[in-house]
């Protein structure tokens, strides 16, 4: 109730009352421009003009769609994923045959037919409601103000601006009546605004945005741009590990190696032989060859950690188990995924269960993972204090891409004060 009340006085009733009245003007333009545009295209197809022409039409219903596009994300916030760019064909010939084959053109023409209709009753709606509310809320002002004069059928004066039949709104308590029946009016006009409203909420996406074969591959190309850049970065850490880690080692184990082969080798009888210095080096370059094999470990175990080998279940129990927060996982696992979706639901447990502890401040946690209908959908639940959002670029945004590369979905609720619930689903067929 209180938010039907308060209706009136939102940004968003008033945001919506003047879309419906500022799209009037670019609705009747873009309908004017493509039927005239059409008409003489076709009516001109057998001379070498009219082919040109429609290609004109269409590639201009695509450019006044995205004017369109763009009031409607300024003023209702609604967000349509922006088309591919237009990539035409060699040759006047192809740049003819690109524009007049462009499907997203085809359906902005279809946006621009429906939308002008559309417009008329969104501002028809509009207008009624909120010019009749509000000239009825004030009607005993404009009735002193104005002094309307009237004469009814009995040919008697009236200083009436309404009039219902031979009902004459002229004394003082009709007036407050009308003001009265104002405020339903009034208080139904944001909602009967904001359903015609709808319609083109609808439309835009539908016939103004990408469509589904489209966005898939543009879906497909951001994803397999992320997982080249995430391989290449892989590639680089690994490069960077073994040069400045493993492999400086090794290169003093070697050193130390040949320092103590020299001191063992020595023939020198006027210089003994420095047994000491020789264990020396060599205890230093068994400590850097431990310390090597560990190093060689570690970056295999973050390359592919050789828990998975006996199953996600397993290798989660692990992790848990590995935890600074107390952590709970419950497994219903009946067909093994394959080897990259468990290696990708491995490393998204272990950041999230890393951010549990880094920044909740939760007491405990739960990792719950089922396999169900080709689908693997892993929650990790804290009692924390929440705030967890992807948008802020922390290690989320990461896991989000990550998930991308297999067709997978990242969700974060996270409200301030808790508790906090991440949800990944992931293909688990191959």
């Amino acid at each position: 109730m209180y938010t039907f009340l308060k209706a009136p006085f939102t940004r968003r009733t008033w945001a919506e009352a003047g879309y419906a009245i500022l799209t009037v003007p670019l609705a009747t333009f873009g309908f004017a421009a493509v039927f005239l545009l059409a008409v003489f295209g076709i009516g001109l197809t057998v001379t070498l003009i009219g082919l040109p022409i429609l290609a004109l039409a269409v590639m201009g219903a695509r450019a006044w769609g995205g004017v369109h596009k763009g009031l409607a994300r300024t003023m209702l916030g609604v967000e349509t994923p922006p088309l591919r760019a237009f990539r035409p064909r060699r040759g006047p010939l192809g740049l003819l045959g690109s524009a007049l084959g462009n499907a997203e053109g085809w359906r902005a023409i279809a946006y621009h037919v429906l939308k002008f209709p559309l417009s008329v009753l969104m501002a028809l709606v509009t207008g009624a409601f909120w010019s009749y509310g509000l000239i009825m809320l004030v009607y005993p002002l404009l009735r002193v103000v104005l002094d309307p004069h009237t004469t009814d059928s009995h040919g008697v004066e009236r200083r009436s601006g309404i009039q219902i039949g031979d009902l004459y709104f002229d004394t003082w308590p009709l007036s407050l009546l009308v003001s009265v029946s104002a405020i339903p009016i009034l208080l139904l006009a944001p909602w009967a605004v904001r359903a015609v409203v709808q319609l083109d909420r609808l439309l835009i996406p539908a016939l103004l945005g990408p469509s589904k074969s489209a966005q898939r591959v543009a879906d497909l190309e951001e994803t397999r741009a992320i997982a080249v850049d995430d391989s290449a970065a892989t590639l680089r850490r690994i490069e960077r590990d073994l040069h400045d880690g493993a492999q400086a080692r090794l290169v003093a184990l070697a050193m130390n190696l040949s320092m103590a082969k020299e001191k063992l080798d020595t023939e020198d009888t006027e210089r003994p032989m420095d047994v000491d210095r020789a264990r020396t080096l060599v205890d230093s370059a068994l400590g850097n060859a431990r310390e090597a094999i560990v190093e060689l470990r570690d970056l295999a175990r973050g390359i592919h950690p050789p828990v998975l080998d006996q199953g996600l279940d397993a290798a989660l129990a692990t992790l848990a188990a590995c935890s600074a927060v107390p952590v709970q996982v419950h497994t219903d696992i009946d067909v093994r995924p394959p080897a990259t979706i468990e290696t990708i639901a491995y490393f998204c447990a272990a950041e999230l269960l890393t951010n549990v502890a880094h920044h909740s401040g939760a007491s405990e946690a739960v990792v719950d993972v089922r396999v169900r209908d080709g689908r693997l959908r892993m929650s990790v639940t804290d009692n924390g204090n929440g705030g967890a959002n992807v948008s802020k670029g922390s290690g989320l945004t990461g896991l989000v891409e990550r998930v991308r590369t297999v067709d997978g979905v990242l969700r974060i609720v996270s409200p301030p004060g808790g508790p906090t619930e991440a949800t990944v689903e992931l293909p688990a067929r191959g």
